[in-house]
């Protein structure tokens, strides 16, 4: 009767995820452009816009990612946009 191998190694994985990380380690985000911005309620309004014209949310996944409030009519918000469109 012949004997059933057992499971294979996970080390050629292990390498492979390895490898992945180290090669991802530099980047910051991933796939993503981001910016971070600090402006006045009507100038955070003017920015966001502009990076909707410049950079169409259809082409770009553009998108307000997060913002907060702060004191003194302050709004930091960070804008996300795929680097190129396909």
């Amino acid at each position: 009767m012949m004997k059933m191998p057992g499971p294979p190694s996970f080390n050629g994985l292990k390498k492979r995820i390895a490898d992945h990380r180290a090669g991802t380690a530099g980047r910051v985000g991933g796939q993503y452009v981001r910016e971070t911005y600090c402006l006045t309620r009507e100038e955070a309004r003017a920015k966001a816009r502009e990076w909707f014209d410049t950079f169409p949310k259809a082409a770009y996944w553009t998108e307000v990612e997060s913002w907060r409030q702060l004191d003194g009519d302050q709004i930091e918000f960070t804008m996300r946009r795929l680097p190129s469109a396909d």
